[in-house]
Parts: structure tokens; sequence; C-alpha cells
């Protein structure tokens, strides 16, 4: 299987309350709670060092001085910057995203969302094949809730479904799959799709869209294509809750527990 070169960037979107996890985050935010002693943001900023990322722009909000003091302007090999949203409180993730757009267009970008705790063979699954657009999913199961996607044959997302639990999880419906918020996303289409319809969907007032309905909308109506890296092997868990904090403790400690 061919592999397209990495990018050099990538956008994390760090902006939210992180309110599930109170009290954890009602002093720090939720990209720095830690979990197995590392804060999620580094594993995050680690992992993109780890496969060629150069720079990388963070959009922060809630507690933002404690992002910048933690990572600051270089971070290992990387260079930083920062966006800040100002009404993190009143917008969706979408808007995050549209606050970094002049990013975005700078180049083949890494977009991801600071909750989630990730092993580095995520990032590399995404630059595997030759689809120009790529995001990372996981068999949706008993244990998640959330955004999901199918699949068509040729591994493309064919449909984005908000809001899954397991009561969607039928015997007679097609596979879904959970979205683990790691896309690999090209300039050309950064460019002619997908900035362009972040600033239809601003303009239109749909500040509190999250990104899942932003693909949503561009698979289904402005023709973008987005495939799938399959991440069932892998460790990983998105960090809403205190129970998801707990699930990903378990599952990154027995990680450590194997390679020892």
């Amino acid at each position: 299987m061919s592999a397209l070169p990495a990018p050099k960037k990538a956008v994390i979107l760090a902006a939210g309350f992180g309110s599930r996890l109170r009290p954890l985050t009602d002093l720090r935010p939720k990209p720095l709670v830690e979990v197995g002693g590392t804060p999620i943001l580094f594993n995050a900023l680690r992992n993109l060092q780890a496969v060629g990322v150069e720079d990388v722009t963070i959009v922060v909000g809630y507690r933002k001085d404690a992002i910048q003091y933690a990572c600051g302007r270089r971070f290992g090999k990387l260079d930083i910057t920062y966006v800040e949203s100002s009404v993190y409180d009143k917008t969706g993730s979408a808007y995050s995203l549209w606050l970094a757009r002049e990013a975005l267009l700078k180049g083949d970008t890494y977009l991801l969302e600071g909750d989630v705790f990730f092993e580095l063979d995520a990032l590399r699954y995404l630059t595997l094949g030759d689809a120009a657009n790529v995001a990372a999913v996981a068999p949706f199961d008993a244990s998640m809730e959330g955004s999901a996607v199918v699949l068509a044959d040729n591994g493309y997302i064919v449909e984005f479904r908000m809001k899954q639990t397991v009561a969607n999880l039928d015997d007679g419906a097609p596979q879904l799959f959970k979205t683990m918020n790691l896309i690999r996303l090209s300039s050309a289409d950064l460019r002619s799709k997908i900035v362009p319809y972040l600033d239809d969907l601003i303009s239109a007032g749909a500040v509190t869209a999250y990104t899942e309905e932003l693909f949503a909308n561009l698979i289904a109506h402005r023709g973008l294509r987005l495939a799938a890296a399959r991440c069932d092997a892998l460790k990983w868990y998105e960090i809403d809750s205190q129970e998801d904090l707990r699930l990903a403790e378990a599952i990154f400690q027995t990680a450590r527990e194997i390679a020892c």
C-alpha cells in the first residue's frame, strides 16, 4: 500500500468547557486532564511531532492561559500558535475551526480535537493509501456514544449519524463506526471546499454547529470525499466524562503493562 506524505501542519480544537469532567476541569481545561500522568494535549503534541509535524495551531478558550503556559510557543520541535475564541461558551467546534481558517489554508493539515487520547499509529494510518482526506474510525460498540459514520464498500464515509448510543446498534442496520476526531485534510480541498463552506456556515449564523455536522454536509452536498482509516486494533479514547477518563486510564494502563 502506498503512503502519502504526512502533513507538516496540525490544528487542535481545545476551547471548550469540559463541564462533564467537573470538578477536574474547575481549575484546568479538559486538554490538560491527565491519563496515566500525561495530559491529553501533551500526548497529541508528542504524537504529531513523531509523524513529522512542524507547526501546530491550537484554538483555546476556557482557561486558555493554562494551555499557553503548559505548552508555550514551542513544544519539543513543534512551533505553537494560539487562536483565541472569546465566545467558547456560546459556540460549537465548527466555529473554533473557522477561527483557525488561516492556518487551514497553509497546506495539508491534521485536524484533532483536544479530548482524544490515542496511540501514535492512529496518525500513521491517516497517511496510508492514496485518499486525499482521511478520518480515523473504530467500530462503534456498546460503551460508546456520540457521532458515528457509515462506510461504503470502497472505504469512504457515506453518512454521518449524530448522537448515537448502544440503542442504535441494530443487527439489521449498517455497521456503525465511531469517529475518533483525528482527520487528515488536503490543501486542495481545504481551499476549494472546506474553508469556503465554513465561511458560509458561520455567515448563516450556525455558530453552534459541530465539526461532525460540517463534514456531514460537505459529504452530502459539496462533494467532499472522506475516506476512513480503520483503527480497530489501536488504543484510544475520547474523554468527555469521568467515566470516560476511568476507561482511558484502564486501556492505557494495560498497554503500559504489556510494553513492560
